[in-house]
C-alpha cells in the first residue's frame, strides 16, 4: 500500500475513534473487517497509531494547533508508528518542516495538563491519594503500552514447559515476579497460530487479574462462584485452582461475554465450569444459592482505569458521573453477592480501578454494615498461594496493585470470612 493511502486510512480510522461512543478495540477491529486487504504491519501501523494518540491526544492537540489541514491527519502524523522513512512518502515539504517542529517540542515545555495527558476529574483524586511525585511516575507510566500478560494453565502444562515452547517460536518470556503462574512477553506475538496456545496451555491474563483469582484460594471439591465473570480469565484461573473438581459457577447478565468464554472452556481442559446467565445481581438462580457457596469473587463492574495502558480511550470515555453511577452498582452487586458466601466461607470484592471511591470506600462501607464478614489480611492469603513479595502488594490488608510501581493494570480487592 503506498504511504499516501494508509496515511488516509489511519485519518480515517481516527476520526472514528475519536468520536469516542464506542471502545476503541472495537471500533479498531470493525474498521479492520471492512478492509481485509490490510497485511499485518499495515493493521499494526494503524492501530498503534491510534492507541499513540488516544495516549496523549492533549498534548498532540495542542501541537496540531500550529498546523494545517485535517486535525485527525495531524494527529496521525504526530502519532505515527510505522516506518517515518516511509511516512515521507506521502508529505510535501511544508508538512514535513511542521512535524519536525512539533515533534521536537519538548514534553516539559508543555503545560501540566498536556504533560499528564489526564481529565482533571481523573487527575485530581489520583494526586491527592498518591502525592505529587507519585502522580507524575504514574502519568508517564500510563503513556506507555502495556506488555503481554500470560497465565500458564497448571492442568495442561508447568511455566517452564511453556517458556520453552514459546522460546521454540521465536517468542521470549520471562516469568512474572509475583505471580507462579505468570509469563510476560513483550510486543504482540501471534499467539493463535501456536500449539501451546491452543491446546490449552496458556492463557492471556494481566498478572494482577491471576493475583485476584489467587486471593479466593479455592481448593479441590468446593463450590465456587464467579460474579462477575465477563469473558471467563478468572473463571479458568479459579477451576484449574480447584483442579477441574467441584463446581464453579460463572455468572454474568451478558449472555454475549458468556459465549465469549466457550472456546477458552474448550481449551482449558476444565468440565466443573458451568456459566448461567443472571438478569441482575438479585436473579432467582442467586437467591437459591444463597449461603451455600464456599468462595465468591465479586470482580465488579468499574470504570476500568486501571487498563489505561491498554485502553487508553476509557480516560476520555468516561466521566465523574458514571464513576457515581458505578460505586451504586458496585455497592448493591457486592451486598448481593455475600448472601451466597456461607459460614466460614470466602469473599473477595476486586475491581480493575485505580480510584478509591470505586475501591476502598466501596470496602469500607460494605464491612462498616457487614458484620458477620471478618476482614483478612490480604498479604497472608497471597503467600499462602506462592505469591512472591506479597506484602509489597498490599495496603491497609487490601490488594492494591499500581502500573507505576508494579508493571501490572491497576487493581483493587478486599477478602473477608464469613462468622
Amino acid at each position: 500500500m503506498s504511504p499516501n493511502s494508509l496515511l488516509d486510512l489511519a485519518t480515517e480510522l481516527l476520526r472514528s475513534v475519536l468520536r469516542l461512543d464506542a471502545p476503541a478495540d472495537s471500533v479498531v477491529s470493525a474498521f479492520f473487517r471492512q478492509h481485509k486487504n490490510l497485511g499485518p504491519r499495515e493493521r499494526q501501523t494503524l492501530a498503534e497509531t491510534t492507541y499513540a494518540v488516544l495516549r496523549q491526544r492533549l498534548a498532540f492537540q495542542h501541537l496540531a494547533q500550529s498546523g494545517s489541514g485535517p486535525l485527525e491527519r495531524r494527529l496521525a502524523l504526530l502519532g505515527w508508528s510505522g516506518s517515518d522513512v516511509y511516512l515521507r512518502g506521502a508529505l510535501g515539504p511544508n508538512e514535513r518542516d511542521w512535524m519536525g517542529r512539533a515533534r521536537g517540542v519538548s514534553p516539559a515545555s508543555l503545560p501540566e495538563k498536556q504533560r499528564h495527558n489526564l481529565p482533571e476529574w481523573l487527575a485530581a483524586p489520583l494526586r491527592a491519594e498518591i502525592g505529587e511525585t507519585e502522580f507524575w511516575a504514574l502519568a508517564e507510566t500510563l503513556l506507555k503500552p502495556a506488555p503481554l500478560d500470560l497465565r500458564v494453565n497448571p492442568l495442561k502444562a508447568k511455566r517452564e514447559e511453556v517458556q520453552a515452547a514459546l522460546r521454540a517460536a521465536g517468542i521470549e518470556a520471562v516469568t512474572t515476579p509475583y505471580s507462579p503462574w505468570g509469563l510476560r512477553v513483550d510486543g504482540k506475538p501471534a499467539l493463535n497460530r501456536l500449539e501451546v496456545f491452543n491446546s490449552g496451555a496458556v492463557e492471556v491474563q494481566d498478572e494482577g487479574s491471576q493475583l485476584l483469582a489467587l486471593l479466593t484460594e479455592a481448593k479441590r471439591g468446593e463450590m465456587v462462584a464467579d460474579f462477575c465473570a465477563g469473558a471467563g480469565g478468572k473463571t479458568l484461573a479459579l477451576g484449574a485452582m480447584m483442579r477441574n473438581t467441584g463446581r464453579l459457577y460463572a455468572f454474568d447478565i451478558s449472555g454475549h461475554r458468556l459465549e465469549s468464554l466457550k472456546p477458552r472452556l474448550a481449551r482449558s481442559g476444565l468440565s466443573n465450569v458451568y456459566p448461567a446467565q443472571i438478569a441482575h445481581e438479585r436473579d432467582e438462580r442467586i437467591k437459591r444459592l444463597a449461603g451455600k457457596i464456599d468462595r465468591v469473587l465479586v470482580d465488579a463492574p468499574c470504570s476500568g482505569l486501571g487498563t489505561l495502558r491498554r485502553n487508553p480511550d476509557l480516560k476520555w470515555r468516561q466521566s465523574q458521573k458514571a464513576v457515581d453511577e458505578l460505586v451504586v452498582k458496585q455497592a448493591a452487586i457486592l451486598a448481593s453477592a455475600a448472601r451466597l458466601v456461607k459460614p466460614g466461607g470466602r469473599l473477595v470484592y476486586a475491581t480493575c480501578s485505580l480510584l478509591a471511591v470505586e475501591n476502598e470506600a466501596i470496602a469500607a462501607a460494605f464491612g462498616e454494615v457487614q458484620r458477620e464478614f471478618k476482614l483478612l489480611p490480604a498479604a497472608e492469603a497471597l503467600e499462602r498461594a506462592g505469591v512472591a513479595s506479597a506484602t509489597s502488594l498490599v495496603a491497609s490488608d487490601h490488594l492494591r496493585l499500581w502500573p507505576h510501581r508494579h508493571a501490572t493494570d491497576g487493581f483493587f480487592a478486599a477478602v473477608w470470612q464469613r462468622q
